[in-house]
């Protein structure tokens, strides 16, 4: 029963039709838990197995025709203000065409400029991932998208369904306008409401985040765009903020596991797609103090090997004061598959060119991330998607968000 739940949520998915309501087939696809060689065969001969098999064999096609920049430039996530003046365009376009990056985060914006953005982004010949914060929806970038409230102030009788719910009416919106990833959710365990991470966490029981944010991330997935849980490996007990510093995650390795790590290992289980590593120092698992999202420790001994996460992994943003100092061919070869909001996207990407060139670098570790990052994207179907029709894209996106707003409060 189950796989034959994956198999038609993988259909609905590969053709783009909206409001898919079964969260497990969503969740299994796009992480790629479903194994390449596996070989479930459903109703009439039709295998689970070839839709991922699929995704992988175009990823490996493209992979194998593309230029060592192309590959390299696949793993970097420059960030843009959502914005359709010439300046922005104009960078928007060199970042396609020259720099071949993977994708976008769009900052503070409006959704038509969002949407004729996300279009540019749909018609190259590898597409991007249109990524952008939905911790509490659209608004909370795009001044005109509807606007849901902080986690953290949720009403309490708030269950798994309503956000499960509130997850695909994100990824309706998103889908609209033609984003087809959320920085989100929020799945820090934050016991101070006051605090750096604050209302931006569902609060301090670790098992009602869980059960909260992997309850939206679910929605957001069943509507064909990506989810990615972020600060891993948690930024709920740090004292200071990372955007201006490198807080240090004080706790022993058992207030870890049972607290902070809770939350990212029920996402894991249930097969999602993407986590963002936070610039935290975490000295119970990296005596090293470097901040996590650099750190082969952390990405590699405890997110992958540990936890067992085989889905994307993010930096938050490298522009952040918490990574100063540390460059992007740090985190990737620690273990991240794309770096977000570098300081300077051009010289990172020629730096990591570099240092692969002069074999400081085995080439490998970026063919391992770029063959990740092209296989979400095939899986998604992004290739076969369409720029978003601009009109009446307002009361569009608007529809439907009325009535989840009225069950959320």
């Amino acid at each position: 029963m189950k796989s034959l739940r994956i198999l038609l949520y993988a259909v609905i998915m590969l053709l783009l039709a909206p409001g898919c309501k079964r969260p497990e087939q969503a969740a299994l696809l796009l992480s790629g838990e479903v194994a390449e060689d596996t070989c479930t065969v459903v109703g009439d001969s039709v295998e689970v197995s070839d839709m991922t098999r699929m995704a992988w064999a175009k990823a490996d096609s493209m992979l194998h025709e593309m230029t060592l920049e192309e590959r390299v430039g696949q793993c970097f996530m420059p960030a843009l203000y959502a914005s359709d003046d010439s300046a922005t365009l104009r960078k928007l376009r060199g970042y396609i065409l020259d720099l071949h990056v993977g994708g976008v985060v769009l900052l503070k914006g409006n959704l038509r400029s969002a949407a004729l953005m996300a279009g540019m982004g749909m018609l190259t010949r590898m597409p991007l991932f249109t990524a952008i914060d939905a911790e509490w929806g659209l608004g909370m970038r795009l001044e005109d998208a509807p606007d849901f409230p902080r986690n953290g102030r949720l009403t309490p009788q708030a269950d798994e369904v309503l956000l499960f719910d509130y997850g695909s009416e994100v990824a309706r919106e998103c889908r609209r306008v033609g984003i087809n990833m959320v920085l989100g959710p929020v799945i820090d365990v934050s016991e101070n409401p006051r605090g750096v991470i604050g209302s931006r966490s569902f609060g301090g029981d670790p098992v009602r985040v869980a059960d909260l944010g992997v309850a939206y991330a679910r929605g957001v997935e069943s509507g064909g765009v990506l989810s990615v849980a972020k600060h891993f490996p948690g930024h709920g007990n740090a004292k200071g903020d990372s955007h201006v510093t490198k807080p240090v995650i004080g706790r022993s390795l058992h207030q870890l596991d049972s607290v902070d790590l809770y939350p990212f290992r029920s996402y894991i289980n249930a097969g999602l797609s993407g986590v963002m590593v936070g610039h935290l120092a975490v000295p119970a698992v990296d005596p090293e103090n470097l901040p996590a999202a650099v750190s082969a420790a952390v990405i590699g001994d405890l997110l992958r090997d540990e936890l067992g996460f085989r889905g994307l992994v993010l930096t938050d943003a490298l522009n952040m004061r918490g990574a100063e100092g540390y460059g992007a061919w740090k985190a990737l070869e620690a273990g991240a598959d794309m770096v977000v909001a570098p300081v300077d996207t051009r010289k990172e990407i020629d730096g990591v060119v570099s240092r692969i060139k002069s074999g400081e670098m085995p080439a490998d570790v970026i063919d391992r991330s770029c063959r990740q990052i092209l296989f979400h994207k095939y899986l998604l179907g992004l290739d076969h998607r369409q720029p978003a029709n601009l009109e009446n894209l307002l009361r569009d996106v608007r529809t439907g968000a009325d009535t989840i707003l009225r069950r959320l409060r």
